[in-house]
């Protein structure tokens, strides 16, 4: 039986805490810096994946989202326990109008008649609270994190807006928009499963 010696321990070591330190590095993407980890519900979630939603030609927000454990289908990432969350950064200027109105558009594009049935009271709610914000600036960050317990919880900057959404459907049904047979975005899906 062999046995290593302290240099090659040591090599070995090193190699091993690079590799972990290279893992837990923040993300740079378009100039937007998301952390590999944050917490949520008093538990930490790892950075699943990011990119950027591009309309035409046109860079509009950049998108991460974090999950306790990572996922690689979007089944995975529905089913997913504990909390929960995606984070977008504006790229560009959009008026709280048109943005409700591409969320409300995502949304309807991937949940059938009876899903959004379901969901009538939060989905008016989650459109008033994109009515309020008013314009949404480039570098303006949306976190959205489902906290079990308390529901679908928004903040713009730092600041909630609009009161907590209590189903857990409706969190995925907002997810959907990105990770549904229709996502809004053919690029931004595999990105953010990981897969690229």
């Amino acid at each position: 039986m062999k046995f290593l010696s302290l240099s090659r321990i040591a090599a070995l070591a090193a190699v091993l805490v690079s590799a972990i330190s290279f893992n837990a590095r923040a993300l740079d993407i378009e100039g937007v810096t998301l952390a590999p980890t944050v917490k949520v519900g008093g538990k930490e979630l790892k950075l699943n994946g990011a990119g950027v939603r591009t309309k035409f030609v046109v860079k509009v927000y950049v998108l991460g989202l974090y999950l306790p454990e990572k996922k690689d289908t979007t089944e995975g990432v529905l089913e997913s326990q504990g909390p929960r969350r995606f984070s977008l950064t504006m790229l560009r200027e959009i008026s709280g109008d048109d943005f409700g109105q591409a969320f409300m558009s995502g949304i309807t594009a991937n949940t059938d008649k009876a899903e959004r049935s379901k969901y009538v009271n939060q989905l008016s709610k989650f459109g008033e609270a994109f009515v309020t914000v008013g314009s949404m600036n480039k570098g303006d960050n949306l976190t959205a994190d489902w906290v079990p317990g308390t529901g679908m919880v928004m903040n713009l900057n730092g600041k909630p807006v609009g009161e907590p959404l209590p189903d857990e459907g409706f969190y995925n049904a907002v997810l959907k928009i990105w990770l549904g047979e229709k996502a809004v975005d053919s690029n931004l899906k595999p990105r953010l499963l990981g897969k690229t």
